[in-house]
């Protein structure tokens, strides 16, 4: 019988991804150190996810034990190597020049035995870097490697102040970085200068991302800028929407005046106050020009009777008088038209 894994959840990094190993013998909680072995030697991490934590049928791979607690030796050891590396980085970034490669150190790491080193950095292109790592290992004395990262990568290892004055996202919790497009700058009505829409990093904010389906939400239920409206006061037209504060502001095309309203009375088909002003052009207006002719039409026939009685009476017309033949009641007269002349009369 196979035995049962205990998975737990460790960070290397203070916003870094999560990987998980197995505890089996140890009594794990948030907020641990440990020492696990990873591709790149024994590392120090911190436990994130409690065993008790994990859905352990989600982790379908096999996972690499987890070697010991951390101890205040290794802890300390830990703080020292991360110095010297960074110290190292000045001297190989010389070397760097000294190969006439076109790459930018970033950040520079130990193995808590000290016997591997590993650098990262970025590149505009590809850079064939063996020699380099040569002449490292020897200076170094330790077995060296060079990894590629990106601008995200760099800006999160770096660390730094953002635009908004708090500290990068992607270096203090941020563990992995979402998709932006310009749209979602659009969306929120961003001026669409790459100065003030760009992080550190140079790319796009990863704040664009955080409130872009709430803008969608609501802009979703009222119309878009330039839509005509009936009010109260008149005919109107939207000219800006504030979504933060949700208020739409009108202009009134007779008085070329400019006021605002609470998003929620355009709402539910644009709200009972305020209507389309397509919708009682094609609708309301054709019912309220043939509820008037209905109106005006039963009036003028309620007063056609009452002007008819006090009107002179047009005589009959005298119908012609038709020749009477023969007696009353259909007989025939028993009078005979006289003889012509050489005719006998009849008896």
């Amino acid at each position: 019988m196979a035995e049962q894994r205990v998975p737990v959840g460790v960070r290397f990094k203070e916003a870094g991804k999560i990987y998980y190993f197995d505890a089996s013998g140890f009594d794990l909680h948030v907020g641990n150190y440990v020492l696990v072995e990873t591709t790149h030697g024994e590392e120090i991490a911190r436990v994130v996810v409690a065993p008790d934590q994990v859905v352990a049928s989600e982790i379908k791979e096999t996972l690499k034990p987890v070697i010991r607690l951390a101890e205040p030796e290794d802890l300390r050891r830990a703080s020292e190597l991360k110095e010297k590396a960074t110290k190292n980085m000045e001297t190989a970034q010389h070397k760097v020049t000294e190969h006439g490669l076109d790459i930018r150190l970033v950040s520079g790491d130990y193995d808590l035995d000290g016997s591997e080193l590993t650098f990262h950095f970025t590149a505009d292109e590809r850079v064939d870097f063996r020699s380099l790592v040569k002449d490292l290992s020897s200076t170094f004395q330790a077995k060296v490697q060079l990894l590629q990262v990106g601008e995200r990568d760099r800006a999160k290892m770096v660390d730094g102040i953002g635009r908004c004055g708090e500290r990068l996202c992607c270096s203090s919790w941020l563990t992995s970085f979402p998709t932006v497009s310009i749209k979602m700058a659009k969306e929120q009505d961003l001026p669409l200068n790459p100065g003030k829409i760009s992080g550190v990093c140079g790319r796009l904010l990863c704040c664009l991302t955080y409130e872009y389906d709430a803008y969608r939400e609501l802009r979703g239920t009222l119309p878009k800028i330039g839509t005509r409206l009936s009010t109260p006061a008149g005919e109107a037209k939207i000219v800006g929407i504030n979504v933060p504060k949700q208020m739409v502001t009108l202009l009134l095309t007779e008085s070329m005046t400019t006021y605002e309203i609470p998003a929620l009375e355009l709402q539910l088909q644009y709200g009972t106050v305020v209507r389309p002003a397509e919708l009682v052009e094609a609708v309301e207006t054709p019912l309220r020009r043939e509820e008037e002719a209905r109106t005006q039409g039963e009036a003028t026939a309620t007063e056609a009777p009452a002007a008819a009685e006090g009107a002179p009476k047009t005589p009959p017309a005298e119908r012609p008088k038709r020749r009477r033949r023969g007696r009353r009641g259909g007989r025939r007269s028993s009078r005979r038209a006289p003889p012509r002349s050489g005719e006998t009369p009849q008896t």
